[in-house]
């Protein structure tokens, strides 16, 4: 495995009255083990994306699961030459994943799993299935499922909508809906059944899970992920894609090759706007 930094993703919905007094311990460890990424705290759960020597992660992980509400969370785990994170943030949220719906609760309620080798072999069988992306829109641009449907959003704050614009004759079908690694899906899930979507499956760890379990069968492209990788491959490596410094948006090689890309400036999608992050 290439690589010397570890680079973990997980998340867990968990009553965490607690939110607050979480907040500085979990800064003093990822201080002291010198780790850089991201730790969201909500009263729903927690979500974070971490990545510093493995050694470092591993005591992290210790640490985590001292807390019984934490213990066997789901890792994604990959590799990369450097530190894929800036800084090191632990920040107070009032969702861990958000979607502005308070009373979507999947601690409480959320869809049934299905694992990525059994979606695969549904695939393989070619078994009427409606595979659902719930990702944004850029998201779906750098790469998704072969015959996938997208919903064209901006924000997961718009999947309710989409999902009410759905054509009724889909709400008997059987859904299997993806996300990056699963967090999207727990309240994806609860919205679609809540509108009457009746077959309705969340893929187990969620796209960096099928590559780890399946490879890239079924799938076309990259998967956009939230760090300075912007991308990986089914083989869970960094690709070509980057982001525009002006607008945020990933591109791909072709894109990077228009002569609207112009580096630390503008691309296709925002040249001739008025995009300047200062």
């Amino acid at each position: 495995m290439s690589g010397e930094v570890v680079n973990i993703a997980g998340y867990r919905f968990t009553d965490m009255p607690d939110r607050d007094d979480l907040r500085q311990p979990f800064r003093d460890i990822c201080d002291e083990l010198d780790l850089k990424g991201t730790i969201l705290l909500a009263h729903e759960g927690i979500n974070f994306f971490l990545a510093g020597s493995k050694t470092a992660i591993e005591s992290f992980v210790t640490f985590l699961e001292a807390d019984k509400r934490f213990s066997d969370i789901p890792l994604k785990i990959s590799y990369s030459d450097y530190q894929p994170f800036r800084r090191m943030n632990v920040r107070l949220k009032k969702e861990i994943i958000s979607l502005g719906l308070d009373h979507i609760k999947p601690a409480e309620m959320t869809g049934d799993e299905i694992d990525p080798m059994e979606f695969k072999q549904m695939l393989d069988a070619g078994k009427e299935v409606i595979v659902l992306d719930t990702r944004n829109e850029y998201e779906c641009r750098i790469g998704t499922f072969e015959n996938a449907l997208e919903l064209n959003i901006r924000s997961f704050r718009d999947f309710p909508k989409a999902i009410e614009e759905l054509d009724e004759n889909l709400k008997d079908k059987p859904v299997v809906m993806f996300c990056t690694g699963g967090i999207r899906c727990e309240k994806a899930s609860v919205v679609m059944m809540d509108a009457g979507f009746s077959n309705v499956k969340q893929l187990k760890g969620g796209i960096l899970g099928y590559f780890e379990q399946v490879g890239g069968d079924y799938w076309n492209g990259d998967c956009f992920v939230f760090d300075r990788r912007v991308a990986v491959n089914p083989q869970l490596e960094e690709t070509d894609v980057v982001q525009c410094y002006a607008c945020r948006e990933p591109l791909l090689l072709e894109e990077q090759n228009s002569g609207e890309y112009v580096i630390a400036q503008s691309c296709p999608y925002c040249s001739g706007k008025n995009n300047s992050p200062n």
